[in-house]
């Protein structure tokens, strides 16, 4: 028996009590001082971790030595003009090093395969470090990567053939536009995604005709003008959330699911959230229900004269609306709630696993941020969507300084990234308590642990029908995760798994031929995701019609069509409203 089969054989055992106790004191040191968000920490554990399994640390090296010496046999028949089959492959989704020149020129070629081959094995030891938890490992893997990306040669115009190259085209003109756009970067405070000049809401984005037909301190309610002579009686209220704008449900004409609703004979409202500031520190999450959510239920109800509506929630808008629909249930009862379906796109209620964004939940973590809130009074928009960024950081930060700073290119128009950069504010209080109660405790899934408007939450009690879409791609909700929602509410269920990710999965308009596909079939509580997932059917296109086929039976008799605004509830505004223009 060789050493490496013999320490295969040998079951990996728990670090020594000096090693667990080193590693306690490191973490109680740096949490909350020098590494509030953990980025320190978690790499030191694997570490002392991987010290302390010698026999395990030792395999490692000896894998590592047999793809180094590929490595060295790749790089000596490239320096000698041979060609040679790359041994190490970027990953399916790594741009970087799709330009030819990292594969035709051998130098390039051997600095891309050393990169990789190093970032490959440092990620893949950090993923499988032995005698620590799952969470912990994904944590110093995700940090180490942030470093790693970092230092791609992409990123630096010495190490990055393509910036040469097209200096040298330009005559240096790409440097110059690259150095003003770093410059324009530096004063907006972050890495540009598009030009903001591009858009403006109102005008080219949110144009969908409407009026604001209710206000308080915390929502705008728009209800939109009808685009049919008759509409179903009983109108959908979209619940958004409110750390972003509303109008990523109403981009340009042909992306807006505002209009496909209109356009199918459906009455629409929908949610726009006041963008707070410091005067509004203390709004707590039981006001974002109450007048909130149930605000703009009531308000729709009051204008069409509809006993009960169909109301839909988006992300967090998702979470909330789940929350109201428990709270609901305990407070009217079943018969009385005046929601008779409702529908979630990408939404969480079980936070045990919510994705890429874990790494920055834990109690040190959370706590930074509560001093940070209770000093400013809010949470600023632009640090949580630095977070989001942090998460694909290759694809959403390094990509644009490269093509900006280095190439020398002006990001092009994209109403989805414009909106992604329109960020909002949340208020201290509630956000302080969203993040502990929802993601650090996972409150909202155990029965009556979580009181929201003086009534304790059942997610059981919920009796009205659910059609809940996730997205494939999704790394913000994961739909393995939000697919858990199954599990909690006793109403009859219909799942849908759309292709892309968090936002191009929901803004999935019919198109012809189909872009994307999806798959559907009713939930039952008592099965996991791929249990569903094997008997789920394959359709091309977009779930919206899958949609529209499960609403509209439920949505009452054709009416004749209400104006945006009437007597009992005048127009306040036009739509896109006053809210979703504060800054």
């Amino acid at each position: 028996m060789d050493v490496r089969t013999a320490m295969k054989k040998t079951e990996p055992v728990a670090p020594p009590v000096a090693v667990k106790r080193v590693m306690r004191q490191i973490h109680d040191t740096v949490e909350g001082t020098v590494d509030p968000l953990g980025m320190a920490a978690p790499i030191l554990h694997a570490q002392l971790a991987w010290l302390a399994h010698p026999q395990e640390l030792a395999e490692r090296f000896a894998k590592l030595s047999t793809d180094l010496w590929r490595l060295q046999w790749h790089s000596w028949h490239r320096a000698m003009g041979a060609p040679f089959k790359d041994p190490i492959k970027p990953n399916a989704d790594d741009e970087r090093f799709v330009d030819p020149v990292w594969t035709d020129v051998a130098t390039w070629d051997m600095i891309k395969e050393w990169y990789l081959a190093f970032t490959h094995h440092i990620q893949d030891m950090l993923y499988d470090t032995p005698g620590l938890s799952g969470k912990e490992r994904r944590r110093a893997a995700f940090w180490w990567r942030k470093w790693l990306n970092l230092m791609a040669p992409t990123n630096f115009l010495l190490s990055n053939p393509v910036a040469m190259r097209k200096a040298l085209e330009t005559n240096g003109d790409s440097l110059l536009r690259g150095f003003q756009n770093m410059l324009g970067d530096l004063q907006a405070g972050e890495v540009r995604m598009t030009n903001p000049d591009d858009f403006k809401v109102g005008e080219n984005l949110a144009t969908t005709p409407g009026a604001v037909v209710f206000r308080n301190r915390l929502i705008e309610v728009i209800h939109y003008a009808p685009m049919r002579p008759q509409v179903h009686a009983e109108p959908v209220v979209i619940v958004t959330p409110w750390i972003n704008k509303f109008y990523v449900l109403d981009l340009v004409p042909k992306k807006s699911m505002v209009r496909f609703l209109l356009d199918q004979g459906l009455d629409v409202f929908i949610t726009s959230w006041k963008n707070p500031d410091a005067s509004m520190r203390n709004v707590r999450f039981d006001d974002y229900l109450e007048q909130g959510v149930h605000a703009a239920v009531e308000a729709a109800r009051g204008l069409t004269g509809a006993d009960k509506v169909h109301a839909a929630g988006y992300c967090i808008g998702g979470t909330a609306l789940a929350m109201y629909m428990a709270w609901a249930n305990r407070r009217f009862g079943p018969d009385d709630v005046p929601v008779r379906d409702w529908t979630l796109l990408t939404t969480l209620v079980d936070f045990h696993k919510p994705g890429d964004i874990e790494v920055f939940i834990d109690e040190a973590s959370i706590r930074f941020l509560e001093d940070n809130m209770a000093r400013k009074g809010y949470l600023d928009g632009k640090e949580m969507a630095s977070a989001f960024r942090l998460l694909r950081s290759n694809s959403l930060i390094w990509h644009y300084v490269v093509h900006g700073w280095l190439y020398g290119e002006k990001p092009p128009p994209f109403d989805v990234l414009y909106w992604n950069m329109d960020t909002t504010r949340m208020p201290y209080a509630m956000h302080a308590w969203y993040l502990r109660e929802l993601y650090l405790r996972n409150s909202l899934i155990e029965k009556d642990t979580l009181t929201v408007a003086g009534e304790p939450l059942d997610l059981s009690r919920i009796t009205q029908p659910l059609y809940a879409v996730s997205a494939q791609d999704d790394h913000i909700a994961p739909w393995e995760q939000t697919f858990r929602i199954n599990n909690h509410v006793t109403s009859p269920k219909r799942f849908v798994l759309s292709s892309s990710g968090h936002i191009l999965g929901i803004i999935n308009p019919p198109v012809d031929p189909p872009k994307r596909r999806y798959w559907v079939a009713d939930a039952h509580r008592s099965e996991n995701a791929d249990a569903w997932r094997a008997r789920a059917e394959e359709h091309a296109g977009s779930w919206w019609e899958d949609w529209m086929a499960w609403l509209k039976p439920r949505c009452g008799e054709l009416v004749e069509a209400r104006p945006a605004a009437t007597k009992a509830y005048p127009k306040l505004a036009d739509a896109p409203g006053t809210y979703v223009m504060e800054r």
